[in-house]
């Protein structure tokens, strides 16, 4: 029988007040959980337990613009770029009085996780990433793919648009389902398995941090000022400098992974680099004893 959902938690940021779920010993050394788009804590339903049983103190926010997660201000700038979200990170130890912690991320969750690893290496005991570096190079965004990638990438093109603006206001359940279905072809899920986290796309600023998102990271749309500094540093490409396991989907939908790293150069501690058979880009929620032997590999 599956554990019972945490009860959601709230901490105040400068910018934010952040929904989150905690497992585990208050006093358990820290491992955050980061999901992506479109996603939420609930995939993470099966890793949460075994690390909570180990006596870790296990975290999982739901992102800027899902679930209850909300802008303190409405002047602030519904920014979905990666600065921002890599900032969340250490805004929510920050307020939460932790030090360090371990990270896993997938999709946004892993790019904010890598963010987080590359500019504050102090505060990251360890990190699991899915795909491996995934931070942006945003001045080569325009340049253009294979046809194959480009066609991949399909719904970030159309979030560009009005079209695709008001497309997702209007159909965020189904494009999430349809993009689940994408890419993650092997994995059969169920329609209640969904539901439980498209719950979280119904927050008033899921649509803004979406678009916000897609249209930065190609350069069509400015970010928010709080962020330059960060984004210029980011911009530069840094190296992680902690130990690292990358987890790919041999089915990834996406971006299919290469039979062995190609993004080396870019980690600088221990870097181990892992193609999961058969699954595909929720990585968490289709393999989670993959996820947390990963995991328990950093930290024990």
């Amino acid at each position: 029988m599956p554990a019972a959902t945490p009860a959601i938690r709230y901490v105040r940021t400068q910018w934010l007040e952040i929904a989150y779920e905690e497992s585990g010993r208050p006093d358990g050394e820290v491992i955050i959980l980061l999901h992506g788009f479109p996603y939420a804590p609930r995939c993470f339903d099966e890793v949460v337990p075994p690390l909570a049983t180990a006596g870790y103190r296990v975290i999982v926010p739901y992102l800027r613009g899902y679930g209850g997660t909300r802008f303190l201000s409405s002047h602030t700038m519904r920014s979905g770029q990666q600065a921002a979200v890599g900032q969340d990170v250490i805004d929510l130890m920050d307020a939460l009085g932790i030090q360090q912690a371990a990270l896993m991320g997938f999709d946004w969750g892993g790019r904010a996780a890598c963010i987080a690893a590359a500019l504050w290496p102090a505060r990251v005991r360890c990190l699991v990433t899915a795909l491996g570096y995934v931070i942006q190079d945003i001045a080569a965004a325009s340049a253009p793919q294979s046809p194959a990638a480009e066609h991949r990438l399909w719904y970030q093109y159309y979030f560009h648009s009005p079209r695709g603006r008001a497309g997702l206001t209007a159909n965020r359940a189904e494009i999430g389902k349809f993009l689940w279905r994408l890419w993650s072809p092997s994995w059969h899920f169920t329609d209640a398995t969904y539901e439980a986290t498209a719950a979280a796309f119904v927050n008033p600023d899921f649509v803004d941090v979406v678009v916000h998102s897609y249209r930065h990271r190609f350069g069509y749309e400015p970010g928010d000022p709080t962020y330059e500094a960060l984004e210029r540093a980011l911009a530069r490409q840094p190296v992680i400098n902690v130990p690292t396991i990358a987890l790919c989907g041999g089915d990834e939908g996406i971006f299919p992974p290469p039979a062995t790293a190609a993004d080396c150069d870019k980690f600088t501690s221990r870097y181990d680099y892992r193609v999961l058979p058969g699954i595909g880009h929720n990585i968490p929620q289709e393999a989670p004893a993959a996820t947390v032997a990963a995991l328990f590999d950093l930290l024990q």
